[in-house]
């Protein structure tokens, strides 16, 4: 069997020139990724909802290779305007890193209201769709065509902790989303994974030291693991030829209570 000549062989493009956008870019987990990927060369396109933040991620990373756009994800027309910048200002989109997200206010159920419902649903579910949808039209159009999209899931895809039924509602959604975004990239080359993330080491999981509520009932501190170790995994995830593709990865705090939990 001969070598597939130029015309039958998938382009590809340099690490180099890969653009990557991140959503929740301005802290922890989102911050983290920003930097990791700008270690390694990628240029970038950093959101959230509040300029300033954005900014201290975006020091230091090099102004000619990072492009900050404020936009709430949970806005249709922010969201397209948030990739048509991307693309606008770098040609294309080789990652998206679906990583906007809120805990929403801990509740037991029967005390949690329809409007805070709604806010992490919306947050959390419709802004990664959007998102995803917004980078999929753009991944199947440009030239080399495809792209990968990694969304943010959580140790909550797969058990729930107590008072957070919003939370893990969308985050076993968002393994819907994802599995649905890799059956219907297949033909555009277009790759789609899923990182679930426990106990990395950022503002949202800092009262993890003092305490958190267990399933028993019981109030007792967690582990966590330096948010570095999750920006590595997710770059592992980004930089893999596009004929290959991690569905799903968790990467968490070696002894936080994950298996056994409940």
């Amino acid at each position: 069997m001969g070598v597939p000549g130029p015309e039958t062989t998938p382009r590809s493009v340099r690490v180099s020139q890969q653009v990557a956008v991140i959503t929740g870019a301005g802290s922890g987990v989102g911050r983290a990724v920003a930097r990791e990927l700008a270690s390694a060369g990628w240029r970038l396109v950093l959101a959230g909802r509040r300029a300033a933040p954005l900014a201290e991620t975006a020091a230091g990373l090099g102004p000619d290779r990072v492009l900050v756009v404020p936009a709430d994800v949970t806005d249709e027309e922010r969201v397209e305007a948030l990739f048509d910048a991307a693309t606008g200002h770098f040609g294309r989109i080789d990652l998206l890193f679906n990583n906007a997200g809120t805990f929403g206010r801990p509740a037991p159920v029967e005390e949690v209201s329809a409007a805070d419902w709604r806010a992490v649903v919306d947050l959390n579910l419709t802004g990664a769709f959007l998102c995803a949808r917004a980078a999929f039209r753009r991944m199947k159009e440009q030239d080399p065509q495809g792209g990968r999209i990694v969304n943010n899931g959580s140790i909550s895809a797969h058990v729930p902790r107590p008072h957070a039924v919003a939370y893990t509602a969308t985050k076993h959604a968002v393994t819907g989303l994802t599995r649905a975004l890799s059956l219907e990239g297949r033909p555009y080359r277009i790759a789609c994974g899923q990182i679930d993330i426990g106990n990395a080491a950022t503002d949202m999981t800092a009262a993890m030291g003092a305490g958190v509520r267990q399933a028993d009932g019981r109030t007792a501190p967690e582990p966590t693991m330096d948010v570095a170790d999750v920006a590595r995994t997710v770059r592992h995830m980004a930089e893999l030829p596009l004929e290959a593709n991690v569905q799903f990865a968790t990467v968490m705090a070696t002894a936080m209570p994950y298996i056994g939990r409940g």
